[in-house]
């Protein structure tokens, strides 16, 4: 077991200019939810939608578009994690007939959370924060399966970046039983960068290798925790595994290749709900 001391520079924000909107999201701990997939067409629709802090999963704009709006649209969707596509006027096109003016945006199934906030939320209720980071995992079906495994262990939150993981469709709200409406979720610009904040709050952040000294039995999961767990196929990417303070490994009976990566997030966060609620057992 290794621990890591170098951690990332903070990155200063720079100065915006004052909006009607700036400034973080009222922060809600109970994440809202709709599970009807519906769009956002038009640049003066989206801006007011945004203002009124409607939850946005992704916007398409087209390319080489120009015109009023779209840099407000697009400075809205920087400061708050809102992922953006350029993408051919076909696609608008053939997603909707009415006059897009090059804008479209999803609706999100899901109201994303600041991670700042959501940790000041745990810690103000008495709660030991213990919290899930996804790396690179795109099967939805997955992602509802660790979301299930969350709340029923106990968990609190599910950390995923804007980019590069499975969409919070209604596939994944299927799959996690609804127990999407239960948890929070933290969407965020860099992984690496939350991994900083995690430090910065106290929380102590593992992650699985399968060449690891320790299992994960022998890990303490009493302390502030959050598990980073990555695509089957890949792992965790290295320059975020080495963020991290701890490794471990789940033993196998077989020499089989490993286990499946809701099954693997499971297994650590029934470890973990076991040793906080039956510490003798640890």
């Amino acid at each position: 077991m290794q621990e890591r001391n170098n951690r990332p520079e903070r990155s200063e924000r720079s100065d915006r200019p004052e909006r009607r909107h700036s400034g973080p999201r009222r922060f809600s701990p109970r994440p809202s939810f709709t599970t009807e997939r519906k769009f956002i067409i038009g640049r003066q629709p989206l801006i007011e939608s945004l203002e009124s802090g409607a939850n946005i999963e992704k916007i398409l704009i087209q390319k080489n578009a120009q015109g009023e709006g779209l840099n407000e649209i697009k400075q809205f969707a920087r400061e708050n994690t809102i992922p953006i596509q350029l993408v051919p006027i076909e696609k608008l096109n053939g997603m909707t007939k009415a006059n897009h003016q090059g804008v479209l945006a999803f609706i999100s199934n899901v109201k994303y959370l600041d991670l700042q906030e959501v940790i000041d939320f745990v810690v103000a209720k008495g709660e030991t924060p213990l919290f899930v980071m996804l790396d690179g995992v795109t099967d939805v079906r997955n992602i509802g399966a660790i979301s299930r495994s969350i709340h029923c262990c106990g968990a609190q939150a599910l950390i995923i970046p804007d980019k590069g993981v499975g969409a919070l469709n209604e596939e994944a709200f299927k799959s996690s039983a609804g127990a999407l409406e239960h948890i929070h979720v933290v969407r965020v610009s860099s992984l690496l960068k939350a991994v900083d904040d995690l430090h910065l709050n106290g929380i102590q952040v593992f992650t699985s290798e399968m060449r690891a000294d320790k299992n994960v039995h022998e890990l303490d999961f009493n302390v502030p925790s959050c598990i980073i767990m990555g695509d089957e196929g890949r792992g965790v990417q290295p320059y975020l595994a080495k963020a991290a303070d701890y490794f471990f490994k789940i033993p196998m009976a077989t020499n089989f290749d490993s286990f499946n990566v809701s099954v693997a997030a499971g297994i650590v966060l029934y470890e973990a709900m076991k040793q906080r609620l039956f510490p003798a057992a640890k």
